[in-house]
């Protein structure tokens, strides 16, 4: 059995088709694809979406912000709407989406998570470390099943290597703060795998996921990690390869995120 799971953040899912995501999404050969900072409701995504998928999808109750879809060529057997928290209203919402798929091997879980970006010395970092304390709670939970994937915009570089400006950017820019990065070693250490990385190597540069709509951050890959497929122990195991499908050049992008492909092989 093979399983193909694709992440990326749309960046406003009617714009991204307006530049071709579309045309992506029909070459697709993913069997999930998970969808962040969607920013629409389900009629207009499903105006937009290609015959041949369902469709599950959380909107923000801030309109115009955040949003998380979920894309499968199969129907779910059973869809979740965030963490289970009274508190995740208004700047919370729109960002953990939970499906479950009756797979070959087994019952899979995959999220699709857009977490905050947050903002350093501001009331923003607070939404963010709050979020990021369900986030560890919740991935408690989730590290029982054997087959279960959190994908999506995490918002936070894991080390030196997956960001080209690591010194002018740690400790001053939110998503390089030590207490963030703290909290990918702990789900890191504690059963979940950062897929990309152990294909790529502990050593490798990148590649990135996100650059900087400013300057000429794509033209000169200056880039961040940032964007991530974790998975429990026997998902991992069965990781095979992934890609990043990162535009030819600054026209051709749909999104300032670049998708991140992953095939399982069972």
């Amino acid at each position: 059995m093979e399983l193909q799971i694709t992440t990326c953040n749309v960046n406003g899912i009617r714009a991204a088709f307006r530049k071709g995501m579309g045309e992506w999404l029909e070459e697709s050969n993913s069997e999930i694809v998970l969808l962040q900072e969607v920013r629409a409701n389900d009629e207009i995504i499903r105006q937009l979406v290609p015959e041949g998928w369902y469709v599950y999808n959380l909107s923000s109750e801030l309109k115009g912000r955040a949003g998380v879809a979920i894309l499968s060529r199969e129907e779910a057997a059973e869809v979740r709407e965030g963490m289970g928290h009274e508190e995740e209203i208004e700047s919370h919402t729109g960002r953990w989406l939970e499906a479950d798929y009756e797979t070959e091997a087994g019952k899979l879980t995959v999220v699709s998570a857009y977490l905050h970006s947050g903002q350093a010395g501001t009331a923003k970092m607070d939404y963010k470390y709050q979020h990021l304390a369900w986030v560890t709670e919740r991935l408690e939970q989730l590290s029982e099943r054997k087959l279960a994937l959190v994908a999506g915009d995490f918002n936070i570089v894991h080390t030196e290597k997956d960001i080209k400006n690591w010194k002018s950017n740690h400790n001053r820019t939110a998503g390089v703060l030590d207490e963030e990065i703290a909290y990918l070693d702990r789900w890191f250490g504690s059963g979940w795998h950062d897929v990309q990385r152990e294909l790529t190597g502990e050593e490798a540069q990148g590649p990135y996921t996100w650059w900087s709509q400013r300057g000429q951050a794509f033209d000169n890959n200056a880039g961040w990690r940032i964007d991530y497929q974790m998975v429990t122990d026997q998902l991992a195991q069965a990781a095979a390869d992934f890609e990043i499908g990162r535009a030819n050049s600054y026209a051709e992008r749909w999104s300032d995120h670049a998708p991140l492909t992953v095939r399982y092989k069972f």
